[in-house]
């Protein structure tokens, strides 16, 4: 079939990447795509942002015309704003009676459990849901009076989607009141932040937990940990995400069996309560703490960077697992890895993710073919209209790389990520440090 991905991230070459391989893939199309994902099918120029009536239009004309099968919607914001259920109106009004595409990815109502924050946490509240003590503001001096009160660290939250931003752990009061201040008086996130989030801050590692759920049954993935961080040593602002691996050992069975039972599963059964049926990704945020593991954030999608170490382990046919889950079909699918680990290492944009230039050309990534070990995810890059390789984003690339445990695989990925060149590219050396400090110690 012809397959047709929306988004222009490292996650949306990841999966294309992914999908590429499958029997099933024809053509490729990727809208907008990206610098890479032009060598896997074709970019094409629709619309994809905002979603409106026009946007819908013309991607279900080109669906048509293309006769494309399975639409993958890659990043969160078309799926908030209900890209699945306009497309698939869409689609049937012009299908004639006629099969339409499959369409991978949440509802607008599902996915309003990332887009919204607060409503989020009034779910979790419902399902019984482990995750940190929170009060919601949409007055700005009844948010500044309270973090002025607190006497322990919080953290502070713009509710809407801020592209993984709009979060700042602040270590007293003042710095708390100084993000209440960014986000709702001096709108650094925009219409993000009409609502705030005050939560405890809660101690602890982080790390993901990615599900594949049909509407009734649910595959988990292995864990992977993400590094939000610009800095080494988890130190700055935070980014949409600097670097992941995949799997992570602060997870064994029994923990991820808990995880699934008191996490993933209350999540869904509530939503369903809700009249909501989730078929996606449902990716969990968690900090494992000393009470145990608690929710930090849901999203609807799958991540970035994780996606990119998942796809590298990944075996198996990515067009029938992502038609499985759409058709309510998951329990026909068996899921297997590489039992080796993937370190992912994201080259970045001087600057980022404050302001940065654009349009500095790329060398050294041919340098890397022919080690089927290391692949390199573009994200922020294009191809100028003379031909060269240009960076176009704050996350420029990710690169991956295959190694027997962690060490070697971070060792590797940083060696591809020196072979790489572009003006101000920055990224860090230490994707992993934590764990593999646990195991020196």
């Amino acid at each position: 079939m012809n397959i047709l991905v929306i988004g222009s991230g490292g996650r949306e070459h990841a999966l294309g990447w992914k999908l590429k391989q499958s029997p099933k893939c024809d053509k490729l199309f990727f809208a907008p795509g990206n610098g890479g994902t032009a060598s896997l099918g074709e970019n094409v120029s629709l619309a994809t942002e905002p979603v409106n009536t026009k946007t819908v239009d013309a991607i279900a004309y080109f669906c048509r015309e293309h006769k494309i099968g399975l639409v993958v919607v890659g990043p969160e914001d078309p799926l908030a704003d209900g890209l699945v259920d306009q497309l698939t109106a869409a689609c049937q009004a012009l299908s004639q009676g006629k099969p339409i595409p499959v369409i991978f990815g949440p509802v607008q109502a599902a996915a309003q459990l990332e887009a919204d924050k607060a409503f989020a946490k009034k779910l979790m509240r419902a399902a019984a849901i482990p995750t940190a003590e929170a009060r919601t503001f949409t007055d700005l001096e009844a948010a500044l009076a309270y973090v002025r009160s607190h006497e322990t660290p919080v953290v502070v939250k713009a509710a809407g989607l801020a592209k993984g931003k709009g979060v700042v752990v602040c270590d007293d009061s003042q710095q708390a009141v100084d993000a209440v201040n960014m986000i709702m008086s001096d709108r650094a996130f925009g219409q993000a932040g009409d609502t705030v989030v005050v939560e405890e801050r809660l101690v602890g590692q982080e790390l993901s937990v990615l599900a594949l759920v049909d509407g009734r049954n649910i595959f988990v993935l292995d864990p992977a940990q993400d590094h939000k961080a610009i800095g080494e040593g988890d130190t700055g602002p935070n980014t949409g995400g600097m670097g992941a691996y995949c799997p992570t050992p602060l997870i064994d069975d029994k923990l991820m069996s808990q995880i699934e039972r008191h996490i993933i599963v209350p999540m869904v059964d509530t939503l369903r309560r809700e009249g909501v049926v989730y078929q996606g990704v449902l990716y969990a945020g968690l900090m494992l703490t000393a009470g145990g593991p608690k929710v930090l954030e849901f999203n609807c999608r799958f991540g970035d960077p994780e996606t990119q170490p998942l796809m590298m382990r990944l075996k198996g046919d990515l067009v029938h697992i992502m038609l499985a889950t759409a058709q309510g079909r998951l329990d026909e699918v068996d899921l297997s890895w590489d039992d080796r680990c993937c370190c992912c290492v994201v080259m970045a944009s001087g600057g980022y993710p404050g302001p940065y230039e654009k349009g500095k050309p790329i060398t050294g990534i041919d340098a890397l073919d022919g080690d089927h070990d290391v692949q390199v995810f573009h994200a922020g890059t294009t191809v100028n209209k003379d031909g060269p390789l240009v960076t176009s984003g704050g996350r420029v690339l990710g690169v991956c790389a295959m190694g027997d445990d962690l060490a070697a695989a971070q060792q590797k990925a940083n060696a591809a990520c020196e072979k790489i060149q572009f003006d101000g590219a920055y990224f860090r050396r230490d994707i992993g440090h934590r764990v593999m400090q646990t195991a020196k110690s």
